[in-house]
């Protein structure tokens, strides 16, 4: 296999940009990438302001996603893959530029803020045949990876009840009227994310972890949606009913008016074993539950873990790891399936569980579904497979 560093390009991740910076920390924790080209901005001025900041080449900064989609895929050392990390109505159209270019895409979730885009952009991803990946860096935590290790050898029995929350007080007060946050001028501006921006930021999210530590299919949701904060145009609190398809229920409770709570991403599933929790906040514990009163707790680094959870495990005991390895474990992931790609030609790698267009496509469905059953009172909606 070779393993010279992966050339990519960014979109998106200017002067201000938040996420952006936690992918590129990810990417260079492991040394497998080198940023060599970008679109950092709308404006080719702040995106030359960036290169200069992140050491990129001046002669290949360029002023539109087009233009980079068509100059690199013409290099002869040109970017092998793109990293997109702008506002989520913009992913379609520049995943679409360098699929068809012949360049591998990482993309910030949602895939698409739109269904027919999500259906056409899976349906481009499949057909070309490269690596699509879609950044969900929760589902790269060693300890969540042990928990879906665990659900699939059986520790749980048979699944009954799965609930996740990812519950956030980042906008409990008006922070749009801020005009110097860039993260809730576009965030909560309905024309830019819709009013269910909520549900496309962190119930896809919460969605994604249900569906990847379960093993389980959503098949149907029912939905409330509501806005707290007085004048917000946009809905900032979410509680779900889901179905899965083995017959068990759930619930996803979704918000970004959390008051007083961090990022509030958490989930426990219950089983006719055992049960298991497992916190965002404290990461290097999963806590196992058991109907005679006991309670286990595994901690990361031990050796009698999974092989998945000791791979993405960096230091070991007593050092604790959290969101910028999560992202890191994910690049690590995605680079071993672009490095299996330059020998094989294929992008199909079931070692390493990365969401992909699918795991989008159904994201993007699951909104959907999400906004149709509060326009009908919470009348259950089913979610296409």
């Amino acid at each position: 296999m070779t393993t010279h560093k992966i050339r990519v390009g960014m979109v998106g991740g200017g002067p201000g940009a938040g996420i952006a910076k936690a992918h590129r920390m990810g990417m260079r924790l492991d040394d497998r990438y080198e940023l060599v080209a970008g679109v950092f901005s709308r404006s080719l001025e702040k995106s030359q302001q960036a290169a200069v900041e992140l050491g990129v080449d001046p002669d290949r900064v360029y002023e539109s996603y087009e233009q980079m989609a068509l100059q690199e895929s013409a290099r002869e050392r040109g970017i092998e893959a793109v990293v997109i990390v702008t506002p989520n109505d913009s992913h379609f159209p520049v995943a679409c530029a360098f699929l068809e270019a012949g360049i591998h895409v990482i993309c910030d979730k949602p895939m698409t803020g739109d269904l027919d885009e999500a259906e056409r952009l899976h349906d481009i991803a499949e057909s070309r045949g490269l690596v699509f990946a879609l950044t969900h860096n929760y589902s790269a935590y060693a300890m969540v990876r042990e928990a879906a290790h665990l659900v699939r050898a059986g520790a749980l029995g048979e699944l009954r009840i799965a609930m996740v929350e990812h519950a956030s007080g980042w906008a409990w007060t008006s922070v749009e009227d801020d005009l110097n946050n860039k993260q809730a001028a576009w965030r909560l501006d309905p024309a830019q994310s819709g009013t269910t921006s909520l549900i496309s930021d962190l119930g896809t999210h919460a969605h994604q972890l249900l569906r990847f530590v379960s093993g389980q299919e959503v098949t149907e949701v029912s939905a409330e949606l509501n806005t707290c904060v007085p004048g917000r145009r946009v809905f900032d609190d979410a509680q779900l009913q889901v179905r899965l398809a083995n017959g068990a229920r759930g619930s996803l409770w979704v918000s970004m008016a959390a008051t007083g709570h961090e990022h509030g991403l958490r989930f426990r599933l219950f089983g006719d074993k055992a049960s298991l929790e497992w916190c965002q906040m404290d990461p290097h514990y999963l806590t196992l539950n058991y109907p005679d009163g006991r309670r286990e707790t595994r901690v990361q680094g031990h050796d009698s873990q999974s092989d998945d959870q000791a791979r993405l495990t960096r230091i070991g005991l007593g050092h604790p790891e959290g969101f910028i390895e999560s992202f890191a474990n994910l690049y690590s992931d995605i680079a071993d399936v672009i490095e299996r790609y330059r020998d094989t030609a294929q992008s199909a790698c079931q070692d390493r569980p990365l969401p992909t267009s699918r795991d989008g496509l159904l994201g993007v469905r699951f909104v959907k579904a999400v906004d149709e059953s509060h326009n009908a009172q919470g009348r259950w909606v089913s979610i296409a497979l």
